[in-house]
């Protein structure tokens, strides 16, 4: 069994041992992967409590794909748009970015999904929720201040990274290099 009993009122797991168990249960890895992303994302779990707890877990259904997926959330990545973009620079050998960076802008703290600081890009990965509403105006706004900054700019819709991930992974590629070679000349 993985981890103990919290006791005081109705029996039941912890919030990571929950988390761990409900992604071990999931029908398919893209299920397991949404479960993890969920319990960080709404703050059911702080990422810490949950690498402590898969560290105890040896073993066990979908134990290669947790570990990625686990260490991978508890570094920065929210959603599984985000989860796709580092597995896929991974692949392709590009650094891997830096995951929910805070910036300051005039209107508060912005966390930016993908960011490699040593060529001042950032990457958006907007799912769904962006076309919905006011979102499109907010996070254009958002991306206006970032440039201002002096940082670039790259957004690529989650569909975007499933229906054509080569050629988005090949834009994040492209523009890496273009900013390399300008900080060089």
């Amino acid at each position: 069994m993985l981890g103990p009993v919290v006791r005081a009122g109705l029996p039941r797991a912890r919030v990571e041992v929950a988390t761990i168990r409900g992604a071990q249960w999931a029908r398919t890895d893209r299920e397991a992967a949404l479960v993890v992303c969920l319990a960080v994302q709404q703050r059911l779990v702080h990422p810490a409590r949950l690498l402590a707890a898969w560290a105890e877990v040896r073993g066990g259904r979908r134990h290669r794909v947790l570990d990625a997926v686990i260490r991978d959330v508890c570094d920065g990545a929210h959603s599984l748009g985000e989860l796709d973009l580092s597995r896929m620079c991974r692949r392709a050998g590009l650094p891997a970015p830096d995951r929910q960076v805070v910036r300051r802008a005039p209107g508060g703290r912005l966390y930016l999904d993908a960011v490699w600081d040593d060529v001042g890009l950032v990457v958006e990965v907007d799912g769904a929720h962006h076309l919905l509403a006011l979102a499109p105006v907010d996070d254009a706004l958002r991306a206006n201040e970032v440039v201002i900054g002096g940082e670039r700019v790259l957004r690529l819709p989650v569909l975007a990274l499933r229906l054509d991930p080569a050629r988005c992974l090949d834009q994040v590629a492209r523009a890496r290099a273009a900013l390399l070679a300008r900080a060089a000349a």
